[in-house]
């Protein structure tokens, strides 16, 4: 494989990786209208979780399928049930709030989990075992369960009867309620999905590049972030879209010796989409009342 090659494959396994995390804030934003800006510090917390997971289970270097497995859903479990707190603690009592005080609470969220995990397991990096070998193989490998988990989350939400409900919540919570949708639990099962989603995420990044910190989550959520902004926030095949975007972006600016603007670059496709096409590549402008 050439160096070309490589890097486009490479972008394309770290594009999924965005696009899986992109997933839970575009489908936060589109039943709540929120950015979870604390959506990058769950991931850090899946982090965690599959560490002390391939901790409990002996797991040192290329652990047998099923030990991996079981260190993936742990994780996804253990950050599903973080996410039904935030929901239920900090964002639920601020349903008819300001949309302003919603995000300086996601922000506080983000803080909270960001400096409680300083404290609990110290600001020094530690390493994460090598659960998928390393090999050309291993980009396929991620980019499988990446987009796998994608495809599953797109005929949850448009073959179930919960994800029909997600999507009438998404058009108009009130009428919604008056069908006799349960939004407050739809919401929660939102919130619930997309931190899973994050800590897959977690656990697959974390296999590719073995270092865990308390911060990791910061700079890979903003890049998320971006990456659901640039597919159109909202749409699920757009967090898809952006992410690889900007996976494949940053490994060709890395390919033509600009390495060290590789972080850049997310910011720069942020700016030329907002300045060019505000609702995203896929999404829809709406129009609001003021």
């Amino acid at each position: 494989m050439t160096d070309l090659a490589k890097h486009i494959v490479d972008g394309a396994m770290f594009g999924s990786l965005y696009a899986l995390i992109a997933l839970g804030y575009t489908m936060v934003y589109g039943v709540l209208r929120l950015i979870n800006f604390a959506h990058g510090d769950v991931f850090m917390v899946g982090a965690y979780s599959g560490l002390f997971a391939a901790g409990w289970l002996g797991v040192d270097s290329a652990p047998a399928p099923w030990k991996t497995a079981a260190i993936l859903i742990y994780a996804m479990v253990v950050c599903m049930l973080l996410g039904l707190v935030i929901e239920r603690v900090a964002y639920r009592p601020l349903r008819n709030a300001p949309r302003l005080t919603a995000l300086i609470t996601a922000i506080g969220v983000s803080l909270l989990l960001e400096n409680g995990g300083q404290l609990l397991w110290s600001a020094t990096p530690r390493s994460f075992p090598d659960l998928i070998p390393a090999g050309p193989a291993r980009p396929f490998i991620v980019m499988g369960c990446a987009l796998a988990m994608a495809v599953g989350l797109e005929l949850f939400v448009k073959r179930t009867r919960t994800g029909r409900a997600m999507r009438a919540v998404s058009q108009d919570k009130d009428a919604a309620s008056l069908m006799g949708i349960p939004v407050d639990r739809i919401i929660s099962v939102t919130f619930a999905i997309g931190s899973a989603l994050a800590a897959a995420a977690a656990v697959l990044y974390s296999s590719v590049n073995p270092s865990v910190n308390p911060t990791m989550g910061l700079l890979l959520g903003l890049k998320a972030f971006v990456a659901a902004v640039i597919g159109g926030i909202g749409s699920l095949p757009g967090a898809l879209m952006g992410g690889l975007i900007l996976g494949l972006s940053e490994e060709l600016i890395s390919a033509y010796g600009a390495s060290s603007y590789r972080d850049a670059i997310a910011f720069t496709l942020l700016i030329v989409i907002l300045v060019f096409r505000p609702s995203g590549l896929l999404g829809r402008g709406v129009a609001e009342k003021v």
